[in-house]
């Protein structure tokens, strides 16, 4: 008898799906709203696959969602510091 899969191999296997949607997306060439829902597709997909990519497969749905929400939090800190530092790095050159 199969096993269930996990909720984090579920959701890993929605983000690939979601990454290779998105890339299709982006590969037409008629039309631009499409482009622009791949190219967003795409970039959600990669944001959530850093976390869950490093959830542990035995991982709960409550500890899985709490989890991507901490690396998702991280990674938002990271590009505000990012945006806050680049006044300061632009000026280090003058």
């Amino acid at each position: 008898m199969k096993q269930a899969r996990s909720f984090p191999e579920r959701l890993e296997t929605t983000l690939i799906v979601g990454l290779v949607a998105g890339i299709l997306l982006i590969a037409q060439r008629y039309n631009l709203t499409l482009y622009k829902a791949g190219l967003t597709i795409l970039v959600l997909s990669t944001l959530l696959q850093i976390a869950v990519g490093n959830l542990r497969k035995d991982a709960s749905v409550g500890r899985s969602i709490a989890f991507v929400a901490m690396v998702l939090g991280i990674i938002a800190i990271v590009f505000c510091v990012g945006i806050l530092l680049v006044p300061y790095f632009s000026q280090l050159g003058r």
